[in-house]
């Protein structure tokens, strides 16, 4: 049995700052949270000073294609676990590798290779696979090659969840693709979240989605039929229905600031999920930079297609996500919520997105201006 006691923090929980805190972990879980004028009595087998840093519960990124030039599309086991220790650098704990929209086959072959990684992590944790596609809209396939979608089957995705070894979390499918219900309905009795992304669905088919069972939206507004004063769409939706909660990149590219501020006064605060949508070559040193086959450059702050300078994906980090919001008027409490709580409860992870007793012991430390100071997962110190 090991102590760890990690001192003279701001605690950041899901409603407010308390300063001057600290927290005891005992093994791989948190055994209290308190301030500091009444540490635990007992022999501490390691101490950590957060000089004041902000403590909150490990950062959770539930939608990222690759991180530091590694990533599910490179087809390693070795280049998994790389970006695993890469995201913990930045304060991530755990994580779901995004594939991109490819032929089924391609996939099964993908998730096959793959699903080795897990449980042989030395940073951030693999929390399962989120499959962006291939059931998505011909109409919206953002970034997605039109080549790689499929129509929904049902039989499809029982292959990819065999591949996968049941390890799926999520599925972005568009849910008014002609024969999605069943696949839906398959998603719900596995314990995969079925998203509505890369969808061109009217608001009315959209609502239908949410009836059976489709209620989170992926990256909302991009790759989504807009807002119109006739026809509200897939945006229209996600704005209105109290049911559908959705992810959101911030990086002020993607989606506009003041809409990213409008967002947190329609939805509930459980309801909004900081993602990064991250493509390999973020924060990769040197180039070339390639992104689901193809070449992009960093350019307006986003990472664009070097063909077309079509918008490919982002190149955040959740740290520098929650500064964003903050600065976008997000309390702080909440912007934290948004990458660590929020994203917990969307995948019924019980033991994780809090600091407190009994929940493992994920914990990321952020400086003042939000770059990460310590990365602790299970209890050990990664960065």
């Amino acid at each position: 049995m090991t102590r760890l006691l990690i001192k003279n923090i701001s605690l950041v929980t899901p409603d407010n700052v308390q300063e001057n805190y600290g927290i005891l972990v005992q093994d791989e879980r948190i055994e209290s949270v308190f301030p500091m004028a009444h540490v635990p009595d007992g022999k501490m087998d390691r101490e950590i000073d957060g000089h004041g840093a902000f403590a909150c519960a490990g950062l959770i990124d539930v939608h990222i294609h690759g991180f530091g030039g590694y990533g599910p599309e490179n087809n390693t086991v070795k280049d998994l676990l790389a970006m695993s220790e890469m995201l913990a650098r930045y304060g991530v704990t755990s994580f779901c590798p995004t594939l991109y929209c490819a032929q089924p086959e391609k996939l099964c072959q993908q998730l096959s290779r793959l699903v080795a990684a897990l449980g042989h992590e030395k940073g951030a944790q693999i929390l399962g696979f989120h499959l962006e596609g291939p059931f998505i809209s011909p109409q919206k396939p953002g970034a997605m090659k039109p080549q790689d979608i499929a129509s929904p089957d049902v039989k499809t995705m029982e292959k990819l969840y065999e591949a996968a070894q049941g390890h799926m979390t999520q599925m972005t499918l568009a849910p008014e693709r002609e024969n999605i219900a069943p696949v839906v309905e398959f998603c719900l009795k596995h314990h995969i979240l079925p998203q509505a992304g890369h969808t061109n669905a009217t608001y009315e088919e959209f609502c239908h989605g949410v009836e059976i069972g489709v209620r989170h939206a992926t990256h909302a507004f991009n790759a989504m039929s807009a807002l119109n004063q006739r026809a509200p769409g897939a945006a229209g939706a996600v704005l209105m229905n109290p049911e559908v909660s959705c992810e959101i990149i911030g990086d002020g590219v993607h989606v506009h600031p003041a809409l990213i501020s409008f967002l947190r006064t329609v939805k509930k605060p459980e309801q909004i999920v900081l993602i990064t949508d991250a493509l390999t070559p973020t924060e990769q040193a040197q180039g070339p930079f390639i992104a689901n086959g193809d070449e992009v450059v960093f350019e307006g702050g986003v990472w664009r297609r070097k063909t077309d300078r079509v918008i490919t994906g982002s190149a955040l980090t959740l740290s520098q996500g929650i500064k964003n919001l903050v600065t976008w008027g997000y309390p702080l409490p909440q912007a934290v919520r948004c990458a660590n709580a929020n994203p917990a409860h969307l995948l019924q992870l019980k033991n994780r997105g809090q600091l407190a007793p009994g929940f493992q012991a994920d914990i990321t430390l952020l400086k003042s201006d939000f770059t990460p100071y310590a990365t602790f997962i299970r209890g050990q110190q990664i960065f």
